[in-house]
């Protein structure tokens, strides 16, 4: 007779709309599983396994249900698994199963195989596993919250949708003075920002000005930081002098003024001034020497000097930016700055992480360095410390161990992902088995079987061709590898999987983000994710990501070096060149097209 089975752990991933809760029934009374960070998301994780003895176990799930236009009910449904289904649909320690748009895993293992083994502490008394350190940020600061000024027409909507990656309807064009400052702008695409318009404030138009000292010190004096305003870009075209242009008008003047009654006091500001491509193109007709240097002269004296001597404040914080396709430039400064001023004024305490830094790196879309720094910022909160000897990972599954690195990295990025693709157990198990290979030696990596052809990708075009299937190395979601269902202390050189999964995620998803850089507003596609995988997989640069890693003494395990190896191999110095690499020669393939992991169906 076959040992007793034991189940781990039980998760569902749901496209089914109006589920309310999940209970498993085995051996006794329901037993509810926990809604999950991710949408459709459903997981518990059992401190002790529990004893499958039964012919059978019970997922009952609550839904409400539509009837009528206007009513719904509440029905149960049953999924039934038994024991012999699952003895003979084993896939290493993971059990699969579909059910009306539901993926069902459970977590399963011999009771021989479940042995305790001396000297080893208790698991942790939390039933919801681990929890990820980016949720609670969230629910403090789901969205950075910003307020742009400046008159219509000087370019608020071109920043805009350039720096978040999204396509707000124009935010101009109201009268000026008449756009309702109080009016909480979001878009479906980067729900990680909330905007707040303002016009610009023309001569006689004393009220605007008032509406904007009433909103900023009306959040300012907001008890959540979450409601507070985080940033204000006060925003002026670059004036053309032999126009006739100007750049203060009487409101901005006061709106600029330091002391008692500024209307900014210390909100984090930054002036920008837009259409810079516009000053070069007049400087390029103009000009008998350099015009890129004109240009910056022009600048200073005409734009920086004067905010400057009339704020009185030598420092103020000034960018110019232009938005206008093939001559943008600025905004990788303007977001530095951004950032930089956001987390002085918002982090109390020195080597914490903010909800609000965050949900600022998190809301652009446009500089992967600032993402790459902020997750590094919440790996060193908590669980990229003592790797090899982590207190909360103790009697946890390397697989679960990994599942809540893996979401606070990818939160951290924030990508249009509304079906949570990069979230999905298909994609954790393809790093997964990607970081499995950290340790195997270098001949007995797969080589690729991708082939190359003429119509290739670069950085800055991504040509689109008809059905070009793409093929992972490994079976996405089916098979793992049987170290990531040993526990985490039991598992030797843990902190080298640890490590190249960190690594080898971050560099993935830098790549996705140089693919997806010219299509944010478009949904994110497994076609996208797995090309990404792909060119990282096959590159020179995972192997030499691997050999650094390998590399780390094991003498040296228990110091700060694994921290500081990891952070070594994140800086985006040099990626762009590393991820013009790995995409190149690579066939070009439509990546609006959702295709399935397994091939061109749902997978």
């Amino acid at each position: 007779m076959a040992p007793p089975l034991q189940l781990s752990y039980v998760s569902l991933r749901t496209t089914l709309k109006g589920i309310e809760s999940v209970d498993l029934v085995l051996d006794g009374g329901p037993l509810n599983i926990h809604k999950s960070q991710g949408k459709g998301t459903f997981a518990r994780h059992f401190d002790e396994p529990m004893t499958f003895a039964t012919e059978q176990l019970t997922l009952s799930v609550s839904r409400k249900k539509r009837r009528l236009p206007f009513m719904s009910e509440k029905i149960i449904e049953t999924v039934t698994i038994s024991s012999t289904e699952v003895q003979s649909g084993l896939q290493g320690h993971e059990f699969y199963r579909e059910w009306d748009k539901t993926h069902i895993t459970l977590g399963v293992s011999l009771e021989t195989d479940t042995a305790p083994t001396p000297g080893i502490s208790e698991p942790p008394a939390d039933s919801q596993g681990l929890q990820s350190t980016t949720e609670e940020l969230i629910k403090q600061c789901p969205r950075f919250r910003i307020l742009v000024i400046g008159k219509s027409g000087v370019g608020k909507s071109s920043l805009i949708n350039r720096v978040f990656g999204v396509d707000v309807a124009s935010v101009a064009n109201d009268e000026a003075g008449k756009a309702d400052i109080e009016k909480e702008i979001i878009s479906p695409q980067n729900d990680r920002f909330i905007l707040h318009d303002s016009q610009g404030f023309e001569p006689a138009e004393g009220h605007n000005t008032d509406a904007v000292r009433s909103f900023i010190e009306t959040r300012k004096k907001m008890p959540h930081i979450k409601d507070q305003l985080h940033a204000v870009w006060l925003c002026f075209q670059i004036p053309i002098i032999d126009y006739g242009q100007r750049l203060l008008e009487e409101g901005v003047e006061e709106c600029l003024e330091r002391g008692a009654n500024t209307i900014l006091r210390n909100t984090p500001t930054i002036v920008v001034f837009t259409k810079y491509d516009t000053l070069l193109t007049h400087m390029r007709t103009k000009s008998t020497g350099d015009p890129e240097a004109e240009a910056r002269e022009y600048l200073e004296k005409n734009c920086v000097k004067p905010i400057q001597v009339f704020t009185r404040d030598n420092n103020i914080s000034c960018v110019a930016v232009s938005s206008k396709l093939k001559h943008e430039r600025g905004h990788e400064k303007l977001i530095d700055l951004t950032h930089k001023k956001v987390s002085e004024s918002f982090t109390s305490l020195p080597d914490t992480l903010s909800a609000v830094p965050f949900a600022a790196a998190g809301a652009q879309r446009m500089v992967p360095r600032v993402k790459i720094e902020s997750s590094i910022d919440v790996g060193k909160q908590r669980y990229w410390k003592f790797l090899a000897s982590s207190p909360d990972f103790q009697g946890y599954a390397m697989l679960e161990c990994l599942r809540v690195i893996h979401t606070d990295i990818v939160s951290a990025w924030n990508f249009y992902d509304p079906s949570e693709y990069l979230y999905s157990v298909e994609f954790r198990h393809l790093m997964t088995n990607m970081a499995g290979l950290v340790d195997r030696p270098a001949a007995s990596a797969s080589p690729s079987t991708h082939p190359t052809r003429s119509d290739t990708f670069s950085q800055k075009t991504i040509p689109l061709v008809a059905a070009v299937l793409i093929t992972l190395p490994f079976v996405a979601g089916l098979a793992l590898v049987q170290w990531a269902y040993e526990t985490y202390q039991r598992l030797q050189n843990a902190h080298l999987k640890f490590m190249a999964y960190i690594v080898d995620l971050t560099h993935v998803l830098e790549i996705l983000f140089a693919l997806t850089a010219s299509r944010k507003v478009k949904k994110l596609t497994r076609t996208a994710i797995k090309l990404a995988f792909n060119a990282y997989y096959d590159s020179t640069w995972m192997r030499e990501v691997h050999s650094e890693i390998t590399s780390v003494e094991r003498s040296m395990v228990y110091r700060d070096v694994i921290l500081e190896k990891i952070t070594s191999l994140l800086p985006s110095s040099g990626a762009d060149a590393k991820v013009s690499a790995a995409l190149e020669g690579r066939q070009s393939v439509d990546l609006e097209r959702d295709e399935g992991w397994h091939g061109a169906g749902d997978g």
